[in-house]
């Protein structure tokens, strides 16, 4: 492993944007755009973990994606199966630990068979935390986690006078996860496209104009500088 970075975050998250422009500028299909941001990720995975990263979210596939193509959507699932059954065994060696987070009830079974194969093979791995973000949608996170509240209150196993910012946190998908430290958008786009609104109440922004597929560890190397230059005061005075 390489040594951590100083000042380096604890959560990093990326919102991946950027494929299909990608494959437009090369006059060709969005899969190979696709494509080419899958080994942009595995790339971004493998040195996050070198270098002593303990949380990196990546926005994957979100609620929205759903309006696409079916064509391209079923090229985004066999991918994401290809990388899956490609990297899982350099992921369990490098110890990371893979969550999926999000809604994949609507995704075909054998896209479902493969995450939870890789889940369950790399659960009490110890190192890095890898959330990829699939059916995911942030105010639909919210609405879940409020069902929860409501569950949990009408069964009698929670006050409503005891219902806080950190109990609604806890029913979030990454309730037991510090929030991102940053979030990156590579692509040239300036918004959160749905993606972490609570947790990124106090999150530093990066925002890049390289296409996601063009984003390479030394990106991600300058976002953590960039970061790392910042005074981060949570609203207080420094």
């Amino acid at each position: 492993m390489a040594a951590r970075q100083e000042n380096a975050p604890v959560h990093a998250a990326i919102i991946m944007d950027g494929n299909g422009r990608w494959a437009e500028n090369k006059g060709i299909s969005k899969y190979f755009g696709h494509d080419a941001g899958m080994r942009a990720m595995t790339a971004i995975v493998r040195h996050a973990s070198d270098i002593g990263i303990q949380y990196l979210t990546v926005y994957a596939f979100s609620t929205e994606n759903w309006k696409r193509g079916a064509e391209e959507i079923s090229g985004i699932f066999k991918l994401l199966m290809i990388y899956v059954d490609k990297e899982l065994d350099e992921l369990w060696r490098n110890n990371v630990k893979v969550n999926v987070v999000g809604d994949t009830s609507e995704m075909p079974k054998d896209v479902r068979k493969y995450l939870e194969r890789t889940v369950s093979r790399t659960a009490e791995n110890t190192g890095l935390v890898f959330n990829i973000c699939l059916g995911y949608g942030s105010r639909a996170e919210i609405v879940r986690a409020a069902r929860r509240l409501a569950e949990d209150a009408l069964a009698g196993n929670l006050a409503v006078g005891a219902i806080d910012e950190k109990a609604l946190a806890s029913r979030l998908y990454t309730g037991d996860m510090p929030d991102p430290d940053f979030i990156i958008r590579p692509g040239g786009e300036k918004r959160l496209s749905n993606f972490l609104l609570w947790q990124a109440a106090y999150s530093e922004f990066i925002f890049s104009d390289v296409l996601w597929p063009d984003f390479t560890p030394e990106e991600f190397d300058n976002a953590i500088m960039a970061f790392s230059a910042r005074k981060r005061r949570f609203g207080g005075r420094s």
